[in-house]
């Protein structure tokens, strides 16, 4: 009997270390769980194109990012098409990313993208261009450019430059909200000397190289005596310059942009540009990436963050000549 007694305690004493060391296995397996997917965090970029330099900085900025991470990444490029954007963040939202950064390309037209990026669990951080605000309780946070600043330095530029007011053309792209704050940016800059400035032509340059480029030979032919174009970025700035050159009034004929890539600070170095006011891809692509790691640890962050833009001189464009802000 004395031995059974024995034989039932050490069978006992193996069945407890054996319950032991399986509860043991599986908070380890647990915690390496957790870790594993903590390593493994996705990210996605849907910009509204990779054809500008703007997007494609951005772009390399958070591959950049992600990669010193270690962290997965997809780029999405709709090319401007509003429908084949709607296709990608339903992509995106199917592919259960962890953090989604969003340019809309029709700031109004992607509500039904964002609910299916919320219904699938992402972080939707909107970047560069605002969604409408009826649209601002599907994104976790905005970090962008100050583009109504960015128009205002412009427009406050011209009148210093123009003292006198002058006749004017407008390249704009209201199709996104980015711009149209650039162009009320602009408009406010003039302050007390609107009234002296005419604007001849206020026309949708698609944001585009090519197509500013028609509508600039269009408007200098129909107003010899323009004096200046306001441009909403450089593509579409680089094309009134070509207009403007065309024409042979390079020097009678100022040109105002946004941007300050480095096609646009070449431009002001060498004297196609008038002035232009410097928008801040790899600055908001890092500020943004910041937020989604507060975010992914249960953190809180502001609406939204607005970064300062700012004029950038000769020397700073020769000084910077290859690179974004």
């Amino acid at each position: 009997m004395k031995a059974k007694r024995i034989i039932a305690l050490v069978l006992s004493i193996i069945m407890a270390v054996m319950m032991f060391a399986s509860c043991g296995s599986k908070n380890e397996g647990t915690n390496d769980a957790d870790q594993t997917k903590e390593d493994t965090f996705s990210f996605a970029f849907l910009a509204n194109t990779q054809n500008n330099t703007f997007q494609s900085t951005m772009n390399d900025t958070f591959k950049r990012l992600a990669d010193e991470k270690g962290y997965d990444y997809v780029c999405y490029d709709p090319d401007y098409d509003l429908n084949k954007q709607l296709s990608q963040m339903s992509d995106a939202a199917t592919q259960k990313f962890d953090v989604v950064f969003v340019i809309p390309v029709d700031s109004a037209g992607i509500r039904s993208g964002l609910q299916e990026l919320n219904d699938s669990g992402a972080i939707v951080i909107n970047v560069d261009t605002a969604v409408i605000d009826a649209d601002r309780d599907l994104v976790k946070t905005l970090v962008a450019t100050n583009a109504y600043m960015a128009g205002q330095l412009e427009g406050e530029q011209m009148v210093k430059d123009y003292p006198d007011g002058a006749k004017i053309a407008i390249l704009d792209f209201p199709e996104n909200e980015s711009c149209v704050d650039r162009v009320n940016g602009f408009l406010a800059g003039l302050g007390d000397s609107k009234d002296k400035f005419t604007i001849v032509a206020q026309q949708d340059g698609k944001a585009a190289l090519d197509a500013s480029l028609s509508l600039a030979e269009d408007i200098i032919q129909a107003n010899p005596d323009l004096q200046a174009f306001f441009c909403i970025n450089d593509p579409s700035a680089l094309g009134a310059a070509s207009a403007v050159k065309a024409a042979n009034k390079k020097g009678e004929i100022g040109v105002y942009s946004i941007d300050a890539s480095p096609d646009g600070k070449q431009a002001l170095v060498d004297g196609d540009f008038t002035s232009v006011a410097a928008q801040v891809p790899i600055k908001i692509s890092e500020k943004a990436f910041e937020l989604s790691l507060e975010l992914l640890n249960g953190g809180t962050v502001e609406e939204e963050y607005y970064l300062d833009s700012m004029l950038i001189t000769v020397d700073m464009a020769k000084e910077t000549l290859n690179d974004w802000q």
